[in-house]
């Protein structure tokens, strides 16, 4: 099991870069496929969806009190995500981590 986490845990760090963090990880992990990357590539994926998902939506509006809260909600399952990756940990970040890894299972 740790042998799998050293291994994973470039690919899994770098799928946190928003954007191309995920392709990259991708394709980092497209070789010997390493199940703890994979789980941080779906979770980094979902997190990328989710910033640019509400990027779009929010910004209809010009308005700092709506905008604001989308910012601190991405930057905290982003930091969630990463730090977990960093520890060698594979928890679904808060609210959205376990829909990401349902979603995204055909990403291995």
């Amino acid at each position: 099991m740790n042998n799998t986490i050293e291994k994973g845990k470039t690919a899994a760090i770098t799928s946190y870069i928003l954007g191309i963090g995920v392709f990259i990880a991708m394709s980092m992990n497209s070789e010997d496929k390493n199940t703890f990357a994979s789980f941080h590539i779906r979770q980094g994926l979902g997190i990328t969806l989710t910033f640019i998902s509400l990027g779009l939506i929010i910004s209809n509006f010009d308005s700092l009190l709506i905008s604001a809260p989308m910012w601190i909600f991405v930057s905290v399952l982003w930091s969630y995500g990463i730090f977990s990756a960093i520890k060698g940990e594979t928890k679904p970040m808060p609210l959205l981590g376990a829909l990401f890894q349902k979603w995204f299972s055909s990403i291995s």
